[in-house]
């Protein structure tokens, strides 16, 4: 028989080094198996707790599972469009020509009211009057695709509705731009360099808009109403903005009495 050594006697096996009764090293008190010591849970290699290890790997597997999921279904989160800001920018600036004056506004103050730098400001327009020109096409661009549209259609009353509505959604949501413009008529005159051939432009289109409301044939009382009914849209929305209770009253107010005046039909 074998001469027992201290090892066996105290149950450890010379070979491992390890307890076959616990697995663990007496010398170290560490799992060979897992590299981690069963009474505290970490590894000595690494400092880090198993339980913590498996926590981080399942967030991260988490993050990826959500990161693959807001791909799928478009929800990847993107810069805002530039077009946002550049509208933003357009609003502020009207609201401060409207409260302290065009001239009296400077570009920092827009840059301030928006919360940018003005360094930041510069990457959409250089100057404020670069701001003017950019609401002013805006508002011409749309005019311009009404009377695209209109042009296309049979001259129905249907149709005439059709363009007063499209019109009065312009109206609306430009309002602030066309008060700025009839407010500051010569600041617009110095701002446009083709300051003539622009006030031209506007007169063409608001023919052109009067013509497409006209029925065929159209007596000369008809087509004077035909005309009123652009006026009416444009002007009374002016001088009515703070009578009404709403835009959208407003919008609906001045709608129905063009339509009324172009002898189209109720919208």
């Amino acid at each position: 028989m074998d001469e027992a050594t201290p090892a066996t006697i105290r149950g450890v096996s010379p070979a491992t080094g390890v307890s076959p009764a616990t697995g663990v090293s007496p010398a170290t008190g560490v799992s060979p198996a897992t590299g981690v010591s069963p009474a505290t849970g970490v590894s000595p290699a690494t400092g880090v707790s198993r339980s913590r290890d498996r926590s981080r790997s399942q967030d991260r597997s988490r993050d990826r599972s959500r990161a693959r999921d807001r791909s799928r279904t478009g929800l990847v989160q993107h810069d805002p469009p530039r077009r946002d800001t550049r509208e933003q920018i357009q609003a502020i600036a009207l609201d401060l020509f409207a409260e302290q004056g065009y001239e009296k506004t400077s570009l920092r103050e827009i840059a301030e009211r928006l919360g940018v730098t003005k360094a930041a400001l510069y990457y959409h327009f250089k100057s404020k009057e670069d701001i003017v020109r950019s609401f002013t096409e805006d508002y011409r661009a749309e005019l311009e695709a009404v009377i695209a549209w209109g042009a296309a259609q049979p001259p129905t009353p249907a149709t005439r509705t059709e363009i007063l509505a499209r019109y009065a959604d312009i109206v609306s949501r430009r309002l602030a731009v066309i008060r700025f413009m009839e407010q500051n008529q010569a600041a617009m005159h110095t701002l446009m360099s083709d300051g003539a051939q622009r006030k031209k432009l506007f007169r063409e289109q608001f023919t052109t808009l009067s013509d497409l409301l006209t029925p065929p044939g159209a007596t000369l009382p008809e087509r004077v109403r035909a005309a009123m009914s652009v006026i009416c849209i444009g002007m009374s929305s002016l001088l009515f903005q703070r009578e009404a209770a709403s835009p959208a009253e407003l919008h609906d107010a001045v709608l129905g009495v063009a339509c009324d005046l172009a002898n189209a039909p109720a919208p």
